[in-house]
């Protein structure tokens, strides 16, 4: 028999996990990284950009309410994240293939530090300023021709090994 919301056996965790969004502008992705956040237990949410199109209905349609469940803050400019993200320091890890990428199973974790995954645009994925202050650097290694995947779809692989790795 299929479960329900209601009658799943999964323990509620909150992770100490920020997520950062460079730049991602298509609503339907916003509201996609709303529910994967939700399910991964993440703190909170914080987007880099300006006009920023958190349109709730839009919002909505993929993320099944949980924008209401995650926190979020809109950072307008990327040099203000950055003083953010290093005042308040977190261990940050860069979603991103580059040459200093290492796969994500090999992305070092602790527990008793927060954590920054920082997830790059649609079209440019992360900006090099952004890139620079990234303690980490990890890639998800693929074996077809493509060398990229939809941000979402990359994000929930990155959290589902980072949180495994904290829940260990």
């Amino acid at each position: 028999m299929q479960l329900t919301h209601e009658n799943t056996h999964f323990e509620k965790k909150k992770f100490p996990i920020t997520l950062v969004c460079d730049h991602i502008y298509f609503q339907q992705n916003i509201g996609s990284l709303f529910r994967i956040g939700e399910a991964f237990g993440i703190e909170k949410i914080i987007f880099i950009g300006k006009d920023i199109p958190l349109t709730l209905r839009k919002i909505n349609k993929t993320s099944r309410s949980t924008h209401l469940q995650v926190p979020y803050t809109i950072i307008e400019e990327t040099a203000s994240a950055i003083d953010y993200l290093l005042e308040n320091k977190y261990e940050i890890i860069a979603l991103e293939i580059a040459e200093t990428s290492t796969p994500i199973n090999e992305v070092i974790v602790n527990k008793n530090q927060k954590i920054a995954l920082l997830i790059g645009s649609e079209i440019a994925g992360i900006s090099e300023p952004l890139l620079a202050i990234a303690n980490q650097i990890t890639h998800i290694t693929m074996y077809g021709k493509n060398s990229s995947m939809n941000v979402v779809q990359a994000t929930s692989i990155a959290l589902y090994e980072i949180t495994n790795r904290l829940n260990q």
